[in-house]
């Protein structure tokens, strides 16, 4: 009786068991990598908390700060009612609609930056236009309005936003209110003109970030496209735009603001637009070596060979591995848009009387021929401290990400 053959393969000489399939990993582009790098450090970690507080606060503003209350129940009908609702404008409804759509996308993780961006400008669009035509334009408000409808007990009840005040609310309807330093029912004190600082300055975060990401949006927008054809083409094109770029660069940009001011008299869209016009020379500087490095690569010969369109190679292949040092002067520069702008507002050229403003602020803590006023100065000297030191410490940790020496692959 012969043995069983053993149920077992593996004993059978020459057998070799299956290679196990290699598992195949996403390859991460530069800029990938880098952000990656970058918001696994602290310093990067501390400065975003502090900015997405900034940006919560700017945003939903009229939700946190205002003279009109959430809610009302009128005592003689019974009806209830959300007065506040009635003081937004479009602009509230669509940034409100950009920051939830900003929000599920970072946490949702499925879509690339590119597609990321594409679909919070649509959604801010989409907010903005049915805003705009169904919202109509506000009359001067009365501020006073409910609370005095409140002390003559027109209300059953009242539900009131954290700051119950205005940005512009110069609480007319009580006396001695100006100049008043923090206590009880002004957190923060109060202006030269009797408004709420704490409430001048939750909205004047809006004035801050805009300011800053608007601008350097501009300013990284020129400079990639003329950096990037500087570095592509080369010869007399990279020529001639290298001289325009230094003859911009001798410009004194503070100086040009003051004149721009004077002349065309006080504009956040304005201030904007002449910050980023006249910022994206480091920019283009930046995308020009990383093009000249680039183009002479394999995976760009490869483009080449191909026939792929010259936007592909530039702006799908080339960019991404080439914009990560421009992130990093991203961030810098949207700290020096925010010190512009509060420059000019401490200098009495910046925004309107109605438009708060961390500077105008500052301004305000020296005039009123009371003195020096502490409170005006300090809290909204600490918030442009802070702001500033936010955006620094995340391109510190950007440039650490971009340091062979100091980053760390897996």
């Amino acid at each position: 009786m012969t043995n069983a053959p053993s149920s077992s393969s593996s004993q059978q000489p020459g057998y070799e068991p299956a290679a196990t399939p290699p598992q195949v990993t996403a390859r991460r582009t530069l800029l990938q990598q880098t952000l990656r790098d970058t918001f696994t450090r602290p310093g990067a970690r501390i400065g975003v908390v502090w900015i997405t507080i900034l940006a919560t606060v700017g945003i939903f503003a009229p939700l946190l700060a205002n003279s009109a209350p959430l809610l009302i129940k009128e005592k003689a009908t019974g009806a209830i009612s959300s007065p506040v609702l009635s003081t937004l404008r479009p602009s509230d409804i669509t940034l409100a609609v950009i920051y939830v759509v900003t929000i599920t996308l970072l946490l949702w993780k499925r879509f690339s930056l590119g597609q990321s961006i594409v679909m919070i400008l649509a959604a801010g669009l989409l907010a903005f236009l049915p805003s705009f035509l169904l919202i109509k334009s506000q009359d001067a408000p009365v501020y006073e309005r409910y609370r005095l409808n409140e002390a003559a007990g027109q209300y059953e009840w009242v539900v009131r936003t954290i700051v119950p005040f205005s940005p512009n609310d110069r609480v007319n309807d009580v006396s001695g209110t100006k100049l008043k330093s923090p206590s009880g029912r002004h957190w923060l004190g109060t202006s030269i003109f009797g408004e709420d600082v704490l409430s001048r300055m939750m909205y004047a975060c809006r004035v801050a970030l805009t300011i800053g990401l608007i601008s350097t949006g501009i300013a990284v927008t020129i400079g990639i496209f003329v950096g990037g054809l500087m570095g592509y083409f080369a010869g007399v094109f990279d020529l001639l735009a290298m001289r325009c770029i230094e003859i911009l660069e001798a410009i004194p940009r503070l100086i040009l603001l003051l004149i721009i001011t004077v002349f065309f008299g006080r504009s956040l869209y304005l201030m904007m637009t002449v910050i980023g016009l006249i910022g994206w020379t480091a920019d283009a500087r930046f995308i020009r070596a990383e093009f000249l490095r680039l183009r002479n690569l394999d995976f760009v010969a490869a483009a080449k060979a191909l026939g792929l369109p010259l936007r592909s190679i530039i702006f799908k292949h080339m960019l991404p591995n080439g914009i990560a040092p421009v992130l990093v002067n991203a961030s810098f520069s949207v700290a020096g848009a925010i010190l512009l702008e509060s420059t000019l507002s401490f200098l009495g050229l910046g925004l309107g009387a109605e438009d708060p403003s961390w500077g105008q602020l500052l301004n305000q803590a020296r005039s009123g021929g009371t003195g020096f006023n502490w409170w005006i100065a300090t809290f909204p000297g600490v918030a442009i401290f802070f702001t500033v030191f936010s955006y620094v410490l995340i391109g510190e940790a950007m440039r650490d990400a971009l340091d062979p020496k100091l980053r760390k692959r897996e």
